[in-house]
């Protein structure tokens, strides 16, 4: 899969949150070397991984500490990154909307 705005991941762990570097690296790593065909393959990766609609993924990161809302094209085999932050921001978000 192609990842598009990894710079969206550094930002966060450059900007306080440095405990999440190797989690998100390490999601970055198997997000690129992974071929998702649909949501299950997903599922059968990571079982806690939460689906919504419009092809949205929510992934937890470090231990649940973090979590990173993405956007999967199955079709053309890309990954959005439209959020990343700690589990307790993501409490006050709509995941659907941002």
């Amino acid at each position: 899969m192609r990842v598009i705005v990894l710079k969206r991941l550094r930002q966060f762990w450059e900007s306080g949150h440095a405990d999440a570097a190797q989690p998100l690296r390490a999601w970055y790593l198997e997000a690129m070397q992974a071929d998702w065909a649909g949501p299950h393959d997903i599922k059968a990766r990571y079982a806690h991984a939460s689906l919504l609609g419009a092809n949205r993924v929510i992934f937890n990161i470090g231990g649940n500490k973090y979590r990173l809302i993405t956007v999967v094209d199955y079709v053309r085999k890309g990954v959005l990154i439209r959020w990343v932050g700690t589990h307790a921001e993501y409490d006050r978000i709509n995941a659907e909307e941002v």
